[in-house]
């Protein structure tokens, strides 16, 4: 038995330390992504502040100024854009984001748009309303996927096939720390508040028609953004899940050898005491 109890506790060992060889290797890959994905980040940011301040600035230095994306209205049905990862093993992620975005759902009739494999298989076993479903890879989502759906959304929008549109994401703020947000696109509230200033910017053929021509770009530069932050933050937060199963393998592995050193040490004793009851015999 004890013979048999040491070859068992060496084979898990083995186990253990090629699942911790993977969970390593998984954590050195996300690193290297995670490296990539926060210089996007970086990059991405003034774009969105830019176009959103020039959308803000034409809003709020006009006179009378009208748009369909802008005016408030009931909310009969809303949009919610659900950013997801393509992949698990990356701790609370995918729960997180999802728990953010069934909160804004539950608020009332709602159409989903999920972006990433994990989002979609979610929302679709959940029978939830899909606005469209071809956006199942979040890690291949290119700046001509998030125009096409910038021009659905604002096309959308001024049909009045919803009344509000929302992405949720997860904010990279560290490695260590990401946290799902909330954000409305639309109608675009940006520049309600804030004193009017003199613009000397001249826009043709008039203000109204550049905002809404600039709307379908804003909305596509927010999802850019977002899922910009959402990559970083799926390699962050899979980088210290893996880190922490590598961890707990090594600790796994020297428990395990510990055991598997008193067993051996039993079964040297067992042997050495029948050698020696059968000498005293």
């Amino acid at each position: 038995m004890a013979g048999t109890s040491t070859k068992d506790i060496k084979n898990r060992i083995k186990s253990v330390e090629n699942t911790g060889q993977i969970t390593k290797a998984m954590e050195l890959v996300a690193t290297s992504k995670l490296r990539q994905a926060k210089k996007k980040v970086e990059s991405t940011r003034p774009f969105f502040e830019i176009l959103e301040e020039t959308l803000s600035d034409i809003k709020k230095n006009t006179r009378e100024f009208s748009s369909v994306y802008t005016k408030k209205r009931e909310v009969k049905k809303t949009c919610v854009v659900v950013i997801g990862g393509d992949r698990g093993l990356a701790g609370g992620y995918n729960i997180n984001v999802f728990k953010k975005a069934d909160k804004v759902i539950a608020e009332g009739p709602s159409v989903v748009l999920p972006i990433g494999k994990k989002a979609l298989e979610y929302y679709e076993k959940q029978g939830a309303e899909l606005l469209i479903d071809a956006f199942d890879k979040a890690d291949d989502f290119t700046i001509p996927h998030c125009h096409e759906m910038g021009v659905l959304l604002a096309d959308g929008y001024k049909k009045r096939s919803f009344d509000r549109v929302c992405v949720v994401y997860t904010e990279f703020v560290s490695m260590l720390s990401q946290v799902p947000q909330v954000k409305e696109i639309l109608p675009f509230l940006s520049g309600d508040k804030g004193s009017r200033s003199k613009s000397l910017t001249l826009y043709e053929p008039s203000q109204e028609a550049v905002f809404d021509k600039l709307v379908p770009q804003y909305i596509s530069g927010v999802i850019y953004c977002a899922l910009c932050e959402s990559l970083a933050s799926e390699h962050g937060a899979r980088r210290t899940s893996m880190e922490n199963a590598s961890k707990n393998a090594a600790d796994m592995i020297d428990e395990l050898t510990l055991k598997f050193n008193r067993a051996r040490q039993a079964a040297i004793t067992q042997e050495i005491t029948e050698i020696v009851s059968g000498a005293e015999a």
